[in-house]
């Protein structure tokens, strides 16, 4: 897998064409800190040998179990600056339940080693909407990782996906979800408990103190080009999404056969609008309209008229001339409100 990364890496190393000075770099999707030193080294010096590098930030993406101090000094020889620890509650029952290798007190311990080998940049990801009778584990887990001070904490609503287990465990009554009123209510005290702690809810559902916002994810959300390698990775180029294969297999043997395994969506002027509008308006920054006017010649503001004012006397959106922008209680609506705005 390694190998064919590598090679990927070499055969699309001109897909950004003039977007080739890269920023950031991301290890992510699995469990990227499982790969030995050497194999990560491998990768990195394959993007160092094709790419114009002006390197920002470096991101991987680890579970607590993986972060020994050997493991967590190996990944600062290598040059990554920036750790995302998969955490996901600090409740041991509700781990068990989400079959997660490690214990809260491993989680505690990750935190603690990575800021003892020098990693300022640390986020943790953890999950709410978990059914319990009440908000009391929730509130804990907030209250426990705030007190870790990393920083940057990513916090994502429990979905359930058919053909997993818990979709199977729910289709069959094994398991029932939390109502989507109950998710909501542990979204505003997620909200109230990282504004009072001083965090800034810049996307969503991403939340860090000045200073320690992802540079890679808000690249995402304001729609800059980016390339993804590796079996179901995105890349998007400006003008076209596309998506590699998922399969790992398939993926391998495509690219022994020196092919790529990626298919391209073309996307529409109209797509482009209204991607920016989904994905602008879930960040602290809101929907440029003047970037929608000069780029695109859609004057949002006019042609949504009706529908930005009724918004707007609902509470849910502000609205000034440069801008249209969530409020709080438009943040639990984030979807349905871009959708109303798509052209």
């Amino acid at each position: 897998m390694v190998q064919m990364i590598n090679k990927e890496l070499s055969l699309r190393k001109d897909y950004l064409q003039g977007n080739t000075q890269i920023k950031t770099i991301y290890f992510g999707g699995g469990t990227p800190s499982l790969l030995s030193d050497s194999q990560l080294d491998s990768i990195l010096n394959t993007i160092h040998r094709n790419y114009n590098l002006a390197i920002e930030e470096l991101t991987i993406e680890t579970n607590p179990d993986d972060l020994s101090q050997k493991k967590l000094k190996s990944l600062k020889r290598l040059g990554f600056d920036r750790l995302s620890i998969g955490i996901q509650s600090f409740q041991e029952d509700i781990l068990k339940f989400y079959n997660r290798a490690h214990q809260a007190s491993e989680s505690l311990q990750a935190i603690s080693l990575a800021k003892d080998a020098g990693f300022s940049k640390l986020s943790i990801d953890l999950i709410y909407g978990f059914p319990n009778p009440d908000h009391r584990k929730w509130e804990q887990d907030l209250a426990i990782a705030i007190a870790q001070d990393p920083g940057h904490i990513s916090s994502y609503c429990l979905t359930i996906e058919p053909k997993t287990a818990l979709g199977n465990w729910a289709d069959k009554g094994k398991f029932q979800p939390a109502s989507e009123d109950f998710g909501a209510e542990q979204f505003e005290i997620l909200q109230t408990a990282m504004q009072t702690s001083g965090y800034i809810q810049y996307e969503i559902s991403n939340f860090g103190k000045e200073g320690h916002f992802a540079i890679h994810n808000t690249n995402y959300w304001r729609g800059i080009p980016y390339l993804g390698i590796g079996p179901s990775a995105h890349s998007f180029d400006g003008n076209e999404r596309g998506a590699n294969i998922s399969n790992n297999n398939k993926y391998i043997e495509s690219l022994k056969a020196d092919k790529l395994s990626f298919e391209v969506d073309h996307l529409t002027p109209e797509d482009l609008v209204n991607e920016y509008i989904l994905t602008s308006l879930r960040t602290i920054w809101g929907t440029d309209l003047h970037y929608l006017l000069q780029t695109y010649q859609i004057d949002l503001l006019q042609d949504k008229s009706y529908m930005i004012q009724k918004l707007n006397e609902e509470k849910l959106l502000e609205i000034d001339y440069t801008s249209l922008k969530l409020t709080t209680k438009g943040k639990l609506l984030a979807d349905s409100i871009a959708s109303a705005l798509f052209i």
